[in-house]
């Protein structure tokens, strides 16, 4: 009937035309962007328990190998300590042995007033000839500016100054002169009575102590600035400008560091 009656025009399209691929394909161009997605039935995954293992060995090989790196620090560092040390020490020692030796030649005294045993206030100066002795064989002595020298007895200070800057060649020995002054010093009752009988005695007990900035220099090579530090202990008979030099016994140090 009616609903049975089709036009003989009319046709099906098909829902899903399928078109032939082409003989030559167009390659894609290098800007567009593919994307490419994986089933997530085929994503390869690690289970939580395997997770943790991997941690767990990762952690423990960390552990192991930072004690094992600190300890060999540890050690590349004292080692580098104690070389440095002792290099200082055997360099200081051949610098010391090998080094300068001072001696009191000569000594000149004014301004001790001794005659009152009361305590008063004195400017001394003592005139000092030193002997300096340069036993390097290979080094010259540069004595820097900025030099001290004290003398004391006991602990009071009576003078001080510094000695004059000059070169030294090695295997020389020079005799120098240096005046060294004091100024308003209080000399109690009690050191004003102990001098007076040490004078007396011709035994009297003083120290000398310098400390000279130099620099050794063979050839043209000049080392840094380093510090000769001397304790003198000196005897004299006197405190006059005659006075005499009964003993006198230098130790010398050396500072590296200046």
């Amino acid at each position: 009937m009616a609903d049975q009656v089709h036009s003989r025009n009319s046709y099906v399209v098909p829902r899903n035309p399928i078109h032939p691929a082409p003989e030559n394909p167009v390659p894609p161009s290098p800007e567009q962007t593919y994307i490419i997605q994986i089933p997530r039935d085929e994503a390869i995954r690690f289970s939580p328990s395997e997770n943790g293992r991997r941690m767990e060995q990762y952690v423990r090989r960390e552990n192991r190998w930072r004690p094992s790196c600190c300890r060999l620090l540890c050690w590349q560092i004292c080692l580098l300590i104690f070389g440095i040390a002792l290099g200082g020490a055997v360099l200081n020692l051949i610098l010391v042995l090998e080094g300068p030796r001072y001696t009191i030649e000569r000594i000149s005294i004014h301004g001790m007033n001794l005659t009152s045993r009361e305590s008063q206030a004195i400017s001394p100066e003592f005139d000092i000839a030193l002997r300096a002795k340069n036993l390097y064989t290979i080094f010259g002595i540069h004595y820097q500016k900025d030099s001290s020298v004290k003398v004391y007895y006991n602990e009071l200070r009576l003078v001080d100054g510094a000695l004059p800057a000059f070169y030294q060649p090695s295997n020389n020995v020079t005799v120098f002169q240096t005046s060294l002054k004091g100024f308003m010093v209080v000399l109690t009752s009690t050191d004003a009575k102990a001098l007076g009988d040490a004078q007396n005695k011709r035994i009297v007990p003083l120290t000398l102590m310098l400390e000279a900035p130099v620099k050794l220099k063979a050839g043209s090579v000049e080392t840094w600035k380093m510090t000769v530090m001397g304790n003198c202990l000196i005897t004299v008979d006197s405190l006059t400008a005659k006075a005499n030099v009964v003993s006198n016994n230098c130790d010398i140090f050396i500072n590296l560091l200046g």
